[in-house]
């Protein structure tokens, strides 16, 4: 299965996972000690890759990569797709080729896919719990370093939409920005004249809404609101540009906070917290 992503490298990725695991590349000083010690080079292994809870699936054709990597004989069957909701007990992919090359490769796939697996879960939750609102639930930057591609690909799995992906696909004003700058018309008017298109500005009062859109900003990021609060700026907003909630929300907030008409919803505890699923391999030989 060909796995792609914008500004992601699956062969690096794949190569200094293993790397880190090994001590090295794999011929170049990396080593799996305790397989090539105890297991014969030339024993064949099956196994199945199965998720123990009920969970939505991310991160199969990464784990297919992992055990490619290591047998490009390898025989890989994926039996459910990507962001499919499982219940426990559910096969997710079959494999069958070299027993060393599997036991080598084990510990990277699995800590990969449960670890998206564990963000598109959460997300689905967040996503379920403001269905019918119309509010679209928004991942954020707070991704582990080196990961956030993929990490962003889980939330897009359990049904969210990607926020800015770094620093340079949008302008995102904030309180620090607002303060060297001294208002927050000064600091939306000095990202407008530098030619940003897309200007979002984090407002944690509803009087700094009017001076924003007035010096041009394209998106109102409404910071640690509450409900009643949130739909007096959504209403002061009049559609005039997309907003969004940010800041505390939780499983058991959302649903009002959706309810107060804002566009957008973020919850950073999708990438930051999400648990991993309890995902498992087990292995016969052949």
């Amino acid at each position: 299965m060909t796995f792609l992503l914008p500004n992601f490298d699956l062969s690096a990725f794949i190569a200094s996972t293993l790397a880190e695991d090994l001590g090295g590349p794999l011929g170049a000083g990396g080593r799996d000690v305790t397989s090539e010690s105890v297991i014969p080079a030339d024993a064949l292994f099956s196994g199945v890759m199965d998720s123990r809870d009920a969970a939505v699936v991310a991160g199969l054709p990464l784990a297919e990569a992992f055990f490619r990597a290591l047998d490009p004989d390898i025989e890989v069957t994926i039996l459910v797709e990507e962001g499919q909701k499982v219940a426990a007990g559910t096969d997710l992919l079959r494999v069958r080729g070299k027993a060393r090359a599997m036991l080598t490769a084990e510990r990277s796939a699995l800590n990969t896919v449960q670890h998206l697996t564990g963000i598109a879960t959460m997300t689905r939750s967040y996503v379920d719990r403001i269905a019918g609102t119309g509010a679209i639930l928004l991942d954020t930057r707070k991704t582990i370093p080196g990961l956030r591609v993929l990490e962003k690909y889980a939330t897009r799995m359990g049904g969210a939409t990607n926020h800015r992906m770094g620093l340079y696909d949008a302008a995102m004003i904030k309180d620090n920005h607002v303060a060297v700058a001294g208002s927050v018309g000064e600091a939306v008017r000095r990202a407008v004249a530098a030619g940003v298109e897309r200007i979002i500005v984090e407002v944690d009062r509803v009087d700094q809404i009017e001076p924003a859109l007035a010096a041009g900003a394209t998106n109102l990021l409404l910071d640690n609101m509450g409900p009643a609060t949130l739909r007096g700026a959504v209403t002061l907003v009049g559609g005039r540009v997309p907003t969004e909630a940010s800041g505390g929300v939780t499983l058991d907030t959302i649903r009002a906070i959706a309810e107060s008409g804002v566009t957008y919803i973020s919850v950073g505890r999708l990438t930051q917290s999400a648990p991993a699923a309890d995902i498992g391999l087990d292995f016969d030989e052949v």
